[in-house]
């Protein structure tokens, strides 16, 4: 490669925080920077600079991810009371992710990046469980108080246009006591029904929904409702032709039948729900770090970020000196993931290509037996398996990076491209395929 592919349109770079802040710099100055000719749209998103601008930060980078519709996101704190003491913070700012989020709308679509010598917990998995998880509202967009003293709480809307508000007692308290509301809007629940079935036809796979509606007759209720009205109006005849299903069931009988199924479908949740169980798992599959995931909104935005937390413990080792082991496979996934989006959008293929290079070149390494602490620990016995550092494991990527590069290789040819299983035994996170949803023409991305 004689000069640098040049990216056009600039790419929104939110910034992190501890170990995962320290990886992502890696990550930019060994594997992008040295090839790539981009604008980055940068915001600082480390819980120092969200208090110093009272959070403004993470609303100006959501407004820049509306602008040049695809941003990367580093891991980020949420922090809690502890962390207010430790970082002396003005108050327990919001999750990062739940503002963005709020902000784009949309549904973040997560899938476990898999290899041959990393075998699932559960032995009966056999293909990736997609999870497709709603991205707004929820305990993310709650109100809470804390009671106090004996009272009445009471849920009340009030309509506009001026009629009787509508109240109902939630509890008569007679001693202390807690109280959260949380709403939803049935346009966000139709885009998130529509984003599972385009993804899941774009995919070819069965589409898995539970609600806990036999409970929350109202809440719960319409989500299962807005699902079946979108299935029966507009997907049911593709998904038949397809060969796929629609299958609705309890939340706590979904869970069930996750486990002893050999997967390969989307498992659709409501934001908590999704939360929860996409952690559970990245971790089932072998690794929180090996799980890629991807904010898509009904507007055509884009947000492909790490799918887990920012490894606290390991920085704190960092910063006594000791050696870490860290894998930043999902960091990496996170860009090549934002790269691969933008090549298409902007119809440079280039960019698209060298992203897939750096995804092969990431694979390339743990195939081979190099690996980080999380990876040795679930990974076949092999005599030739063997632990790296942090940076280590980064240097053996780009090791495979210039090879793929100067020297034209393609390494691990068709890891996500198809929906077969790769030559390396990895299995695709998607393929690029055009979809309609909000009358609108949306590019659902690698999940």
């Amino acid at each position: 490669m004689s000069e640098k592919i040049r990216v056009v349109t600039p790419i929104v770079e939110m910034d992190g925080d501890e170990m995962t802040r320290i990886m992502w710099q890696r990550v930019k100055e060994k594997l992008l920077l040295p090839y790539l000719d981009m604008e980055i749209d940068y915001y600082d998103l480390g819980l120092k600079m969200r208090d110093d601008t009272d959070d403004q930060v993470t609303i100006d980078a959501a407004h820049a991810i509306m602008r040049h519709r695809v941003g990367v996101k580093c891991a980020t704190i949420t922090p809690n009371g502890a962390r207010v003491e430790e970082y002396g913070l003005k108050k327990q700012w919001s999750s990062p992710n739940g503002t963005i989020r709020g902000m784009l709308d949309g549904t973040v679509f997560r899938a476990p990046i898999l290899v041959k010598n990393i075998q699932p917990a559960v032995a009966g998995w056999k293909r990736p469980i997609h999870i497709g998880r709603h991205a707004y509202g929820d305990v993310y967009k709650n109100e809470e108080i804390r009671v106090t003293k004996p009272g009445i709480a009471e849920l009340v809307f009030t309509p506009s246009d001026g009629s009787e508000p509508v109240r109902k007692v939630i509890q008569e308290f007679k001693d202390p006591g807690i109280i959260q509301g949380v709403h939803n809007l049935d346009s966000s629940i139709r885009s998130f029904a529509t984003a599972c079935f385009t993804y899941a036809l774009d995919q070819g796979i069965d589409v898995w929904f539970g609600t806990k509606d036999t409970v929350s007759k109202t809440y719960d209720a319409r989500f299962r409702e807005i699902f079946e009205e979108e299935y029966e109006a507009s997907w049911k005849g593709a998904f038949e032709g397809a060969g796929i299903e629609y299958f609705f069931t309890l939340i706590d009988d979904a869970v069930a039948r996750i486990m002893k199924s050999e997967g390969g479908m989307l498992w659709a949740c409501k934001n908590y729900d999704g939360d929860v169980m996409s952690d559970m798992l990245a971790s089932a599959y072998g690794s929180l770090a090996m799980m890629t995931s991807v904010l898509v909104s009904p507007e055509g935005y884009f947000e492909y970020e790490a799918s887990h937390g920012t490894v606290q413990k390991h920085y704190y080792k960092h910063l006594d000196g000791e050696v870490t082991s860290t894998n930043s496979t999902a960091l990496i996934f996170a860009w090549t993931g934002g790269l691969k989006k933008r090549g298409e959008l902007d119809g440079t293929p280039e960019v698209a290509a060298f992203a897939q290079k750096v995804e092969d070149a990431v694979i390339e390494p743990v195939v081979g037996g190099v690996m980080t602490g999380d990876l040795m620990r679930i990974a076949g016995s092999d005599p030739k398996n063997r632990q790296v550092s942090t940076e280590g494991f980064i240097d053996h990527i780009r090791q495979a990076l210039e090879k793929k590069v100067y020297r034209g290789g393609h390494g691990t040819e068709g890891y996500q491209r198809s929906g077969r299983q790769g030559d390396d035994g990895s299995y695709p996170c998607g393929v690029y395929r055009r979809a309609i949803h909000d009358s609108k023409q949306v590019h659902i991305g690698r999940a």
